[in-house]
């Protein structure tokens, strides 16, 4: 099937498709905010809509428990491999919203940024594959590769009702291989390929002193403070070098083959650069491993938020009743994510402070580790794609955030997961002025397109 027009077809339609994610970033499909539920709607009828359009797709909206599913399939390349395209159209909140330059939902281009919450994570990379798709119904009315999209709503709040469905469309789903445009590559100066991301598992816990608020000046001394017992608590986690101090956290870590730890030293990684890119003083984490190796193989352990007693403006001289934290910890293989949630509310059980009570919460969503062998000929493919386009072989890469799907698309059906991301670990997603670069935009329109010719020969 030839290349070039399909390929001229996007270059030229780039301010269109470029016009069409402002629409699609515009929607502030908040998908863990119930106020955001009928914005969570409209971003999967716009996606459908979209499939619809790219040609002749049999296009499904599948309700779960929760968000939507958008389905849509071609199967029209015999002997070719099929593909499942995986994407989320549910974005983060905006908050902070006073941190955001320009409103964040109202998508504005800067010096070749597109900047709006869910832009980078993942609506400018979900739309890539979805034009790719238009490109080659309209220039040869068929596509080089079956394909399958399989469109979640409920990413950003752990993908907490795509295990059901899944388990549930087992031969509907049924494919060769997952290619997510989930994911994000490591950086801007150099393409990569993502070959094993980190699993997830989180709880939440209160502590509870007096049955209520009490006066500062005639209770304090005399009954324990919640929010005190709660540092110390908190601190009991990690001893002082910043190992986790759980008892059997590390017991079914894997640890890295000497091959491996040569691969990761040899990426180009510069630790002040970073360092003054997150704003840090210095590195710092679990003693014998680089920084890589923490980030990207080890698990962890992370206090998320700690609240509680009063925090307006001005003082209030109060004993607080409650105090409350939340904890996530990112898990490398084999951890479980049960077995470490039974581990950590153990140790946090045996380390109660004098005077106080602990309540726990399991998280509501857990995810484990998955990988990719790097033999695998689709990502062998991807690799090929991204020479031709950017020139160089890309880098091969770990993650170390979590991308659910992975893993329970390795266990219900079986299929690997090729990531091809076009955002990048610097576009601020989950934050403040989160954006995607346009010249992405068409770097992936150019590898997509190369990818699913070169699978489909």
């Amino acid at each position: 099937m030839e290349l070039a027009p399909v390929l001229a077809r996007l270059a030229n339609g780039h301010d269109r498709i470029l016009a069409e994610l402002v629409e699609f970033a515009a929607i502030p499909s908040v998908s863990t905010d119930p106020a955001h539920a009928a914005d969570v709607r409209a971003a999967a009828a716009w996606v459908a809509a979209r499939l619809a359009a790219a040609g002749p797709f049999t296009v499904r909206t599948m309700p779960t428990a929760g968000a939507s599913v958008v389905y849509a399939e071609w199967l029209g390349a015999a002997g070719a491999p099929t593909a499942l395209i995986y994407g989320h159209y549910d974005v983060q909140p905006e908050d902070p919203v006073d941190k955001w330059h320009s409103p964040p939902f109202t998508p504005t281009l800067v010096d070749g940024r597109l900047y709006a919450r869910g832009v980078s994570d993942d609506k400018g990379p979900l739309l890539i594959p979805i034009k790719v798709a238009a490109a080659f119904f309209a220039e040869h009315g068929r596509l080089p590769i079956n394909v399958k999209f399989m469109i979640e709503g409920e990413e950003e709040i752990g993908s907490r009702h795509l295990d059901p469905f899944v388990a549930q469309h087992k031969d509907l789903l049924a494919a060769d291989v997952v290619i997510s445009a989930d994911g994000a590559m490591w950086r801007i100066d150099e393409p990569s390929l993502t070959v094993a991301n980190r699993g997830l598992a989180g709880l939440e816990l209160t502590l509870r002193g007096p049955a209520k608020d009490l006066h500062s000046g005639r209770h304090g001394g005399s009954v324990a403070n919640p929010l005190h017992a709660l540092a110390r608590l908190m601190a009991s986690l990690h001893q002082p070098d910043g190992r986790v101090a759980v008892a059997g956290f590390y017991d079914r870590v894997k640890d890295l083959s000497a091959a491996e730890r040569a691969e990761l030293a040899a990426l180009p990684f510069d630790e002040m650069a970073y360092l003054t890119q997150v704003g840090a003083a210095a590195a710092f984490g679990e003693p014998g491993y680089t920084t890589l190796e923490r980030q990207w193989t080890r698990p962890t352990l992370e206090v998320n938020g700690m609240w509680g007693g009063y925090q307006g403006p001005g003082t209030k001289t109060v004993v607080p009743s409650e105090a409350h934290a939340k904890i996530t910890c990112r898990l490398v293989p084999d951890q479980d994510p049960d077995d470490v949630v039974a581990l950590v509310t153990r140790h946090l059980e045996r380390h109660v402070p004098p005077g106080t009570t602990l309540s726990i919460r399991p998280g509501d969503h857990g995810a484990r580790p998955a990988h990719i062998a790097r033999d695998h000929p689709v990502l062998q493919a991807a690799q090929a794609a991204l020479a031709e386009v950017y020139g160089v072989c890309p880098l091969i890469v770990r993650m170390g955030g979590t991308v659910p799907v992975a893993e329970i698309f390795q266990r219900l059906l079986g299929l690997d997961t090729v990531y091809f991301s076009f955002s990048t670990g610097d576009e601020d997603f989950h934050a403040p002025n989160e954006f995607f670069r346009v010249q992405r935009l068409q770097e992936g329109l150019a590898a997509w397109a190369r990818l699913w010719e070169r699978l489909g020969r």
